[in-house]
């Protein structure tokens, strides 16, 4: 693993071209990542997680995908259940806290059990933003609940039940996307709110679950923390808010570096983001010639990168444990019935 690369690549299509197999042999990035355009049948699936390990040469190579639940899951049946989404484990928590944990687990645990019938290890979940009102609704739904205490609660158990299924976590949107007032997707959210507000409420599920082993940046502008960079290209949040106040020492990847929030040239931002403190630059997109931009920004996994890289790595390694599948899907179905 030591040549890999800082960045983690998506691809084009259903199956890898040989333009992508060379570049990826070439440029080795650290892992990969799938969207809805790489989802056909069944076996096309497996088939390209298949070769994406092959080209990070390695069977740890970690290749991630966004399930969640509600709106934001990339495999849908027939590939993989429906699950609810995390605002409706929020409102169970209202009424009956043990089994919303419960529910919470069940579902990292059986997305997990999806995600690795087709051999993905990695699952960006869960999403621990707290919403604000009058939030852009970007997020919405994906949110557990506006208490922090809550959405950390429910976060652990779905981050635990990931792990149980041999998968890597990835919490997000750190340090917190939940007072964005804009999509990150189209333009850059702006968040007035004072170093305090944040630490008292947006920070703290971050904090509450600072042990996990991965972590993605918001693409959101803090501006009472760094009023000309977003936290993704800011050397001050990374170093103050997300290893300092945080304390979060895990593997940081940047949101996808795509995304329209940040404007400039795709390999002058990735070294940015690179340069500001993320271990690695995620692009999604699988456009080739940005992904040539992002690989030269790219330097090879050193020092403390490696180490928190490598120690993500390690719970891939690990697997998950034996489950009765079945026993936990109907246990599972009979905690959300009354969400359906």
């Amino acid at each position: 693993m030591s040549d890999s690369k800082a960045f983690i690549a998506g691809c084009f299509g259903h199956r890898l071209t040989a333009e992508e197999r060379d570049f990826f042999a070439a440029e080795r990035p650290w892992g990969f990542i799938l969207f809805g355009r790489n989802i056909g049948s069944a076996q096309q699936v497996a088939d390209l997680v298949a070769e994406l390990k092959e080209a990070g040469g390695r069977p740890t190579t970690p290749v991630f995908v966004d399930q969640e639940g509600g709106r934001v899951q990339r495999l849908r049946p027939p590939l993989a259940p429906n699950y609810p989404p995390a605002a409706d484990l929020g409102r169970l928590h209202e009424t009956d806290a043990p089994a919303a944990r419960r529910a919470a687990w069940l579902q990292g645990r059986l997305i997990a059990r999806d995600l690795a019938g087709y051999g993905f290890n990695a699952d960006c979940l869960p999403c621990l933003d707290v919403p604000a009102p009058g939030a852009h609704s970007v997020i919405g739904s994906r949110a557990y609940s506006p208490d922090p205490a809550i959405a950390a609660t429910l976060g652990r158990a779905a981050a635990d039940g990931l792990r149980a299924g041999g998968l890597l976590p990835v919490m997000k949107h750190i340090p917190g996307h939940g007072r964005g007032n804009a999509d990150s997707h189209l333009e850059m959210p702006v968040v007035e709110a004072s170093f305090g507000e944040l630490e008292a409420s947006d920070f703290r599920p971050f904090v509450e679950l600072r042990s996990l082993p991965a972590a993605m940046t918001a693409h959101l502008l803090y501006r009472a923390i760094d009023p000309e960079r977003p936290a993704t290209l800011s050397p001050v949040v990374i170093d103050t808010v997300i290893r300092g106040a945080i304390g979060f020492d895990g593997l940081l990847m940047s949101d996808d570096m795509s995304m329209k929030a940040l404007r400039g040239d795709i390999g002058d931002l990735s070294r940015a983001a690179l340069q500001a403190g993320c271990d690695l630059a995620l692009h999604c997109n699988g456009d080739m010639d940005e992904m040539k931009k992002v690989a030269h920004a790219a330097p090879p996994l050193a020092g403390a990168a490696l180490r928190r890289a490598e120690a993500a790595e390690q719970i891939i390694a690990d697997g998950g444990e034996p489950a009765d599948e079945p026993a936990l899907r109907a246990e599972f179905h009979a905690l959300i019935a009354d969400l359906v």
